[in-house]
């Protein structure tokens, strides 16, 4: 993909940071939009300027400079040829993706209430323990969104059990799915730039984000 220019047959499809930068947070803005609406998606769409211009009501010029934008920050990929999301349970999938987002292979995906959906590393009670931690951090994270957003400008919105070296023994960071809201416990060093940090986004946007508008 050229600047300013589609060509070739390509899919449109998020990098693991478009992935992230989509569901990190549940303000609004045209490249968190466009990336919501091509994770509720369940087959890579062409990459096209008509399709550009009916998701987000742009004229042609404006389409291609947006999509550019989209392409420099890293957020989209083109793929030459369509994939679809995995047609498994979420249940079936969660264990096998959740294994690869940790360098210890310990992860779990709560739900904001304190349940969790599936685990990969941890036993059960202890999953129970920190999905419940993790719905503790979620209602602390929201009531205080103003001082670490607005006032100190933070970038991330991840809560973290440090050491006194400063490294995280276990994280939590929110995952915002249409009007859904998930936490992502990881122990140990998180690995988010990946694949299935994408195929986890993806499958659950499809699954709670509402389906294509």
């Amino acid at each position: 993909m050229d600047q300013y220019t589609l060509t070739g047959e390509y899919y449109l499809h998020p990098t693991p940071a478009g992935a992230y930068y989509a569901a990190s947070r549940p303000t609004r803005d045209p490249a968190r939009n466009f990336l919501q609406r091509l994770l509720r998606e369940p087959e890579t769409p062409r990459l096209s300027v008509p399709l550009v211009q009916e998701w987000m009501s742009l004229s042609e010029t404006d389409a291609l400079e947006f999509i550019y934008r989209l392409q420099s920050s890293g957020f989209i990929q083109g793929l030459p040829m369509p994939v679809g999301v995995p047609p498994d349970s979420i249940e079936a999938l969660l264990h096998p993706l959740l294994m690869q987002l940790s360098d210890e292979g310990n992860a779990i995906l709560a739900e904001k209430n304190g349940l969790y959906l599936g685990t990969a590393g941890f036993a059960h009670e202890t999953s129970e323990e920190l999905a419940a931690l993790a719905a503790d951090l979620a209602s602390v994270h929201e009531r205080h969104a103003r001082l670490l957003h607005n006032n100190m400008r933070l970038r991330t919105d991840g809560w973290g059990m440090v050491n006194a070296s400063g490294y995280a023994e276990i994280g939590f960071w929110p995952l915002y799915i249409g009007s859904e809201y998930f936490v992502l416990i990881v122990g140990g060093l998180p690995r988010f730039n990946q694949s299935a940090f994408t195929t986890l986004v993806w499958s659950l946007g499809v699954r709670y984000g509402g389906g294509p508008a």
